[in-house]
């Protein structure tokens, strides 16, 4: 597929982005969108991260941390979201998370072939978080390093009657028949206010990607995410060293600014532990205290606690093999 060229990106002079043309679908052309950071002093080594549900790259921070270490850093804004959301598109919409596996394709391709990197580490955080090590059980890129998921949605949070096998019948009857038809839910905007700064939060990010209130969720793209939940607890087999990061705990309760901003409010924290194991053969699980459900997103100490355990698991299990090879 062709590329654009490389632009100066939202966040700033020191990222460029391009935007992969891929096949249109139903609701006509979709493209995807690749940030790049480059670090002072490159130690030939990348990172590729994948976002979450209703959301977008923009964490500068979490960026430069990489490129602080010499990672060329790639962040990836799939179709239907932030810089890769069109006006005729439904926000996130697809049938099947094997769709984004053709963007995944194409940005491994400009990193590994285009950029000539042969050690590269993918990054996902919640939905992300999913779907990238079902690509990495598909594609086995031979690239791959290591994999790091930041509050990877790994099943239905909520009552159990939701994760019984007649749900999951219904839900693949009327995501076959109504797949466009939006599920009825409670939500609220605690979690986007306890980050955006405009509401008390510290961060800046384009609300029109990134809503305060997320975004509808369609019966056809909650069968696609259950069928990626399915085929992880049956199994995947990623072979390089995995950590999963977590909070501590969630919360589901009636919620304040402490609440919110110490605990998962999203994600069932004791679900991502349950379910880590089933990535692969090497998964390391660290559940940070006081940490939110984007976890390099806490506050300041926490976020300091996630990246001491981050950089502590690197040394131990990416970059000495890395060295050696």
């Amino acid at each position: 597929m062709p590329l654009e060229p490389l632009q100066a990106d939202v966040l700033g002079p020191d990222y460029r982005v391009e935007t992969f043309s891929l096949p249109p679908d139903d609701e006509g052309p979709v493209v995807a969108t690749l940030v790049t950071l480059e670090p002072e002093r490159p130690n030939g080594r990348a990172v590729l991260h994948v976002h979450g549900f209703a959301d977008y790259f923009f964490h500068d921070e979490y960026a430069r941390w990489w490129a602080d270490r010499g990672y060329t850093f790639y962040a990836l804004d799939l179709r239907k979201y932030g810089r890769s959301l069109r006006e005729h598109q439904t926000p996130h919409y697809v049938s099947d998370l094997a769709e984004y596996f053709g963007e995944i394709d194409l940005a491994w391709w400009r990193i590994t072939q285009r950029d000539g990197f042969t050690d590269v580490i993918a990054s996902g955080h919640s939905t992300g978080g999913l779907t990238l090590p079902l690509w990495v059980h598909e594609r086995r890129p031979a690239e791959l390093r290591a994999l790091v998921l930041n509050s990877p949605w790994f099943d239905m949070q909520g009552a159990a009657w939701l994760r019984s096998p007649a749900t999951r019948v219904a839900l693949e009857r009327l995501g076959t028949r109504r797949p466009m038809q939006p599920i009825p839910r409670k939500v609220n905007d605690v979690y986007g206010r306890t980050l955006h700064r405009e509401h008390g939060g510290e961060w800046d990010y384009d609300l029109d990607w990134k809503p305060l209130q997320s975004r509808p969720v369609y019966i056809g793209w909650l069968r696609a995410v259950r069928r990626g939940h399915a085929q992880l607890h049956a199994g995947l087999d990623v072979t390089c060293p995995t950590l999963v990061l977590s909070s501590a705990r969630s919360w589901f309760g009636e919620q304040t600014d402490e609440t919110a901003t110490t605990h998962d409010i999203v994600l069932d924290v004791q679900q991502i532990r349950k379910w880590a194991s089933s990535v692969g053969r090497h998964v390391t699980s660290v559940a940070v205290k006081g940490a939110i459900h984007d976890i390099v997103l806490s506050r300041p100490e926490v976020r300091a606690t996630a990246y001491a355990a981050l950089d502590t698991w690197l040394r131990a299990w990416v970059e000495p093999a890395s060295a050696v090879e």
